[in-house]
């Protein structure tokens, strides 16, 4: 019979992604192991994370408590006319790390799935509509997952932005089919963004 404490702790680290019901059982059994080592530097660590990470109310990415805008919406030397349009914040960190891409972003907060409730009116599109008209934005780069969700949310926004007359261009097909931003390595990411195409 396994304690409720660890029971719980294993149930917590299963919902993370990359772990499955094993590996989450081994992870907790190690953290319980060695209190001292483990355990306790990641109880502050997440507590950390919980009360010093928020997200950015201009580009949706996460920044520092109390630092808003973010670092890169207030870099002065990126490009202001170029818009990179990913799902998630984390998708943000994958680009960034790929060095292709030198000017701002937008995340949605995830993409069209009607069948998970996830409607235009719970993603951050009016605020990216807004932005491209009130900043001046030239280019539109939609960086989506390539499956079927990614591809009618990059519908989506094209039609959505039609009006403005923003240049729209999509990520070259560098990337694998059902697969998202952030699992991609930073050669494949540059390889994308350098090669995109019109939208």
């Amino acid at each position: 019979m396994i304690p409720q404490p660890i029971a719980e702790l294993e149930h917590c680290l299963a919902k993370l992604p990359g772990f499955g019901r094993r590996s989450a059982a081994r992870a907790a059994l190690a953290l319980v192991r060695d209190k001292a080592k483990l355990l306790d530097p990641l109880a502050y660590a997440l507590a950390e994370a919980k009360s010093g990470v928020a997200c950015c109310s201009r580009c949706g990415g996460f920044t520092v408590a109390g630092s808003d805008p973010c670092h890169i919406c207030l870099d002065a030397m990126r490009d202001g006319s170029s818009v990179c349009v990913v799902e998630e914040p984390s998708d943000i960190i994958a680009i960034e790390a790929s060095g292709a891409f030198k000017g701002r972003y937008h995340a949605l907060g995830g993409k069209l799935a009607p069948s998970r409730r996830m409607t235009p009116d719970r993603l951050r599109f009016k605020e990216l509509e807004d932005r491209v008209v009130q900043e001046g934005i030239r280019e539109v780069l939609i960086a989506v997952s390539t499956d079927m969700e990614g591809d009618a949310t990059a519908s989506y926004i094209a039609e959505l932005l039609r009006h403005t007359g923003v240049r729209m261009t999509r990520l070259a097909f560098g990337l694998p089919a059902d697969s998202g931003i952030a699992y991609s390595d930073p050669l494949t990411l540059r390889r994308a963004i350098n090669g995109r195409m019109e939208a």
